[in-house]
């Protein structure tokens, strides 16, 4: 076997002799890799405390700032819509500067801003800034935070080979539902115990520890390195020319939909029209994010191992459909149906899993069809459409409550999920329309047996 050498510190001779070009492009141990994924979850993670859990704290936020309900949807709305806006830029900043700075500049100017905000953005004894200051504030929040998405899908895509992606990319997925999890736990405890300033400067914290670990952990990729993609020209359209990677960013989009209105509606629709109680709804809630966690690490590994990506997508969107439709059928027989209070929650827990379990597979298999050099533009345009429903489902919900109830909102979510399974049916591709893959990576090369000798 041959071996892996670490240059770090050497001379150039010595380096030259063991096959690297120079000091700087050197081979890292197998288990580096896995210090790539580790800070891309803790990036993910930071940014989706920030996301999930300032909403978190709503009625705190609403107290604290005083705020009407429409201002405070505004602010929060306008959090979504700053990532919206910036996935794709930053995505197209990454494919050109590269992970390593891109995910570093973004960490750090969203601690930065974190910062600024609990120093200058928080309500005190004599001053209660604007709601016009919050939401802007806000907005500039999700500005920053879309950079760190793109930046580190592609820095997992290149660390790792191809039988290995699904489920490092599932790993990395697993941060959003975490992050939220962990500061829908603290924030709102902390907002009432010690004010905003402390929220603000603990998310800025966490961003602060992220890049560090970036800025220790993640090597920009040389032109062969290990589990780096190559630096030559991708064969085929880039993305934003790609039908098919279009395509399937659509149908990302369309699977999120319902998953937010799980995500923001569950807990009203669980305790209005099921009657459930506080703790049987956190349990519900907790249930969802559990299980789209195992889900998502489950999925990444069985479809490496068997190639089934686009089938598993499919059979998540058909599943999905399913479940609520059945939830559809059961809100129309009325919350008096026999047994409700277990049977509403428990297909709304098969339902959420459902639709939040493909995340890591989607991605990748995007990733993968976007070729060499594009993954950053390719996964930023997906995690657009997907804020874009985070800005707009949470808006258009309660139109359908007033038009339909609680039928037509579950009804729309089946709708949603439906909409994405014909996009994931594989297309007919002659050889030469094949969509330019990852090259067989540094590290898969030293690790087989040498045969020259």
């Amino acid at each position: 076997m041959s071996a892996i050498v670490d240059c770090t510190g050497q001379k150039s001779s010595e380096c030259l002799k063991h096959g690297a070009a120079n000091p700087v492009e050197r081979a890292f141990k197998p288990g580096h890799r896995w210090k790539v994924l580790g800070l891309g979850v803790a990036a993910n993670a930071s940014f989706s405390a920030t996301f999930a859990g300032i909403p978190a704290t709503a009625v705190v936020l609403r107290q604290g700032y005083h705020l009407g309900n429409a201002e405070l949807g505004l602010a929060l709305g306008l959090l979504g819509l700053g990532v919206a806006l910036s996935e794709l830029p930053w995505g197209l900043l990454t494919d050109r500067w590269g992970d390593r700075r891109v995910l570093l500049t973004g960490l750090g100017a969203t601690a930065a801003w974190l910062f600024v905000m609990a120093m200058l953005v928080v309500p005190t004894r004599t001053d209660i800034p604007g709601v016009t200051l919050l939401s802007a504030s806000l907005l500039v929040t999700g500005l920053l935070g879309g950079s760190v998405n793109g930046s580190s899908g592609r820095a997992i895509m290149g660390w790792f080979r191809e039988n290995e992606r699904g489920f490092a990319m599932s790993i990395r997925q697993t941060a959003v539902p975490l992050g939220g999890g962990l500061g829908a736990l603290v924030l709102p405890s902390l907002a009432l115990s010690s004010g905003f300033a402390a929220v603000f400067g603990l998310l800025a914290a966490a961003s602060a520890l992220s890049a560090l670990f970036a800025w220790r952990w993640l090597h920009e990729q040389p032109a062969a390195g290990e589990g780096h993609v190559a630096s030559a020209a991708v064969a085929g359209p880039a993305p934003l020319r790609n039908v098919e990677v279009w395509r399937i960013a659509t149908a990302i989009g369309l699977l999120c939909f319902p998953q937010v209105a799980v995500l923001t509606f569950a807990s009203v629709f669980l305790h209005d029209f099921a009657g459930l109680g506080t703790a049987a709804i956190s349990a519900s809630l907790a249930a969802v994010q559990i299980g789209a966690m195992v889900m998502r690490v489950w999925s990444g590994r069985f479809t490496d191992r068997n190639g089934n990506r686009r089938q598993f997508l499919r059979s998540c969107s058909a599943l999905s459909a399913l479940a609520f439709s059945v939830l559809w059928l059961l809100v129309l027989a009325g919350p008096v149906l026999p047994g409700g209070q277990v049977v509403f929650p428990l297909v709304l827990i098969v339902a959420g899993i459902s639709v939040s379990a493909w995340h890591g597979v989607a991605y990748t298999e995007l990733a993968t069809l976007a070729g060499v050099g594009h993954v950053g533009t390719a996964l930023s345009l997906a995690n657009s459409f997907v804020f874009i429903g985070f800005f707009l489902v949470p808006v258009a919900i309660p139109g359908l409550l007033h038009l339909w109830s609680w039928p037509g909102v579950w009804l729309a979510a089946a709708i949603c999920a439906l909409g994405a399974w014909p996009v994931f049916l594989r297309p007919a591709r002659t050889p030469a329309a094949k969509p330019p893959q990852f090259e067989t990576t540094t590290l898969s090369r030293l690790t087989k047996p040498d045969r020259s000798r």
